[in-house]
């Protein structure tokens, strides 16, 4: 049953139906993925669940979380607009797959307000463990609970001592590999998986990323993932946190979860297209295109 004026279907049918996808995918991904952190680091203890101190097996749940968070929002949005929920594959897939440049800064929008307010809405629920949590660490302001801000977005590791090329490096190479490997799992010139699996390994991708890369910077790997909650977080009383996203070892943080995953996008969707894309259109020159413009993942 469709509802609306002829003109209301059209931009369903149209933009703005990619767009309110983009927004609610994008919107599952933080719900389940800032969900799981919460978990981890304000929830179990809180609820006293957990009586040790943050270890490996609390890394494991924000990892699979976030693993799980990206299949969901992928299948949630993958059929309307190829399900990006993340401005770096926004504009990989505009620098490599055609995906129309016009169409870049209304995705990323779509994609930072459907962060923000799943990031209110994980605030929301889990505010009295927040607020147990900082009580039990004799924290009184939350401008300076950094563990509790990294339920929301991320900040880099003490052994960096304040440099940020460290961790924009580890932000380029991270989303590097996620592109990578999203344009070798909708390739269907290459082996891309069947029967609609390809959300459930590219969710595999980020669970590898993180329980690889992840200790470095958060491995945010999404502009949309840190910049919305982030923004949450300043308006919430995490002060200097947030913005600049300065803490006691680090500073002026804020952009480099921003242009680290825009660059590594880039860089890693090149690369697959000259070691492998080049060399299975050599091969197969009338074959399929490789999957698309914008479909992540196209079945």
């Amino acid at each position: 049953m469709t509802t609306g004026s002829p003109a209301v279907q059209r931009w369903r049918a149209g933009t703005g139906g990619e767009l309110l996808a983009e927004f609610l995918g994008t919107f599952v991904l933080i719900l389940i993925g800032c969900g799981s952190v919460a978990v981890a680091v304000a929830g179990l203890p809180g609820s006293e669940r957990q009586t040790d101190p943050f270890g490996a097996a609390n890394w494991l749940i924000i990892a699979w979380g976030w693993g799980l968070a990206v299949v969901f929002g992928v299948y949630v949005a993958g059929g309307v607009s190829g399900a990006h929920i993340n401005p770096a594959v926004t504009l990989a897939f505009a620098v490599r797959r055609g995906f129309s440049w016009a169409k870049v800064p209304l995705y990323w929008l779509a994609q930072l307000v459907g962060a923000f307010l799943a990031a209110a809405l994980v605030y929301a629920v889990y505010a009295p463990a927040i607020d147990a949590f900082n009580a039990s660490e004799q924290i009184a302001d939350r401008s300076g609970s950094l563990s509790t801000f990294a339920i929301f977005a991320t900040y880099p590791a003490p052994y960096f001592n304040g440099g940020l090329w460290g961790p924009l490096l580890d932000q380029i190479v991270g989303t590097a590999i996620l592109l990578a490997l999203i344009a070798a799992l909708i390739d269907k010139r290459n082996q891309a998986p069947g029967a609609n699996t390809g959300a459930f390994l590219i969710g595999l991708v980020v669970v590898a990323i993180g329980l690889t890369f992840g200790t470095n910077a958060g491995y945010a790997i999404n502009p949309a993932r840190d910049l919305g909650p982030r923004l949450w977080t300043w308006i919430e009383g995490w002060g200097r946190l947030a913005f600049p996203g300065s803490g006691d070892y680090f500073g002026t943080y804020w952009w480099v979860p921003i242009v680290g995953p825009l660059i590594g996008g880039v860089i890693g969707i090149v690369v697959y297209d000259l070691f492998i894309g080049q060399v299975l259109a050599a091969r197969n020159p009338e074959g399929p295109d490789g999957g698309g413009a914008s479909r992540v993942p196209e079945e």
